[in-house]
């Protein structure tokens, strides 16, 4: 039986529930990632264009360093990966966090909150963070998704 991971990155506690759910309606292990600097309120102002995560959306190349690691990615086959869209993709710090590890073989599944858009270009800008891996073609859930809908989603995606 392989395992399975949810791992999140949550500036606001919004995808963390999210992520949470997931994992107690699949039973997989949970990892946060951490920024190794917090994100503040004012980090987040993405109307402006000096804020912190305007300035990193802006730099595609822009990797957050992160202040934690998943000790054991080696165990884990499949790993879902949950954030909020931002401008349209994944937070630079997912990049970040795919390209710390060797993900070849694993199957990379990712999943989001958003304030109203999809995923956009997500698994375009996801791709060469992950090489090796397959990238499943993510989903935009609410926060406040049910775990019965989250366990179908998640076991069918993993069946594709």
């Amino acid at each position: 039986m392989s395992k399975v991971l949810v791992t999140y990155f949550s500036a606001s506690g919004t995808t963390a529930k999210l992520a949470g759910n997931l994992a107690k309606a699949i039973n997989a292990d949970l990892h946060e990632i951490q920024p190794e600097v917090p994100y503040t309120n004012a980090d987040l102002d993405w109307m402006n264009k000096k804020s912190r995560s305007s300035v990193e959306m802006n730099d595609k190349s822009f990797r957050p360093a992160i202040a934690n690691k998943v000790e054991n990615m080696a165990d884990y086959d499949t790993i879902f990966v949950a954030f909020p869209i931002w401008w349209y993709v994944a937070p630079t710090i997912i990049n970040s966090f795919l390209e710390q590890y060797d993900l070849n073989g694993k199957t990379i599944i990712p999943l989001a909150t958003s304030g109203g858009s999809g995923m956009g270009g997500t698994n375009q800008a996801l791709a060469s963070s992950c090489p090796g891996a397959v990238l499943k073609e993510g989903k935009v859930f609410s926060a406040n998704t049910d775990k019965n809908t989250l366990k179908t989603w998640a076991e069918n995606i993993q069946n594709k």
